[in-house]
């Protein structure tokens, strides 16, 4: 029975859906377009009554949220080496995967959807734009963990192979446009965007997307 990825472009299931492309393995992609509500209609909630995606079924099983799936494909694909071996640096990979998702994406969640955790126009522009300076403040973290990786002569953000956290910084950067965040100021995470969208899996999920990696608008 053939896997399945239920993803929306642009979101952040975006990170298994660049690992899948990544190992090279039979998937059907299904796109959940969440400008349309779909992920609140019938069909996709008897998948995730949570209504959220990304969503992996892999046969009888069905696996939902980011870190799950990362460490599902991982034990999945192990030759891939999508998470290191090495106990500590896993960790480390787990612990700065877990703050993306955790962190640095429900900050952004404030920036473009304000609706969700407030009520009037005053207290959602107020949210707004208090949490897009608090954005940036994370993307200037992602660039440390970029320029930390390139002091140490790692060809990625967890180590020597392309995994979530390349993944995971690519969606982070490009929606800072969205937030009037100039992504190219992050140089060097800018830079690691640009040589992982250039990696033939990575290419596939962003031509599949159609995604454009610089949103900013001056």
């Amino acid at each position: 029975m053939t896997m399945k990825l239920y993803f929306s472009p642009g979101a952040c299931s975006f990170v298994p859906h660049s690992l899948l492309e990544s190992a090279g393995v039979a998937f059907e992609p299904v796109m959940v377009k969440l400008h349309k509500g779909e992920q609140n209609e019938a069909p996709f909630r008897a998948v995730n009554p949570r209504g959220q995606v990304p969503v992996l079924v892999d046969g009888e099983q069905t696996i939902t949220q980011i870190v799950a799936i990362v460490q599902y494909l991982d034990a999945r694909y192990p030759q891939q080496g999508f998470l290191p071996q090495d106990l500590l640096a896993r960790t480390r990979v787990l612990e700065t995967l877990a703050w993306m998702n955790n962190t640095v994406h429900p900050t952004f969640t404030h920036v473009f959807m304000p609706y969700k955790f407030a009520g009037t126009p005053e207290a959602q522009a107020e949210l707004k734009t208090f949490n897009a300076k608090a954005y940036a403040g994370l993307l200037a973290d992602l660039e440390q963990l970029a320029k930390q990786a390139a002091e140490k002569g790692q060809a990625f953000l967890g180590g020597d192979r392309f995994g979530p956290l390349d993944a995971y910084a690519l969606t982070l950067l490009r929606w800072g446009g969205f937030a009037q965040i100039d992504p190219t100021g992050f140089t060097a995470l800018w830079a690691h965007v640009q040589k992982v969208a250039q990696l033939p899996g990575v290419a596939k999920a962003i031509e599949r997307e159609r995604l454009q990696l610089n949103l900013y608008k001056p």
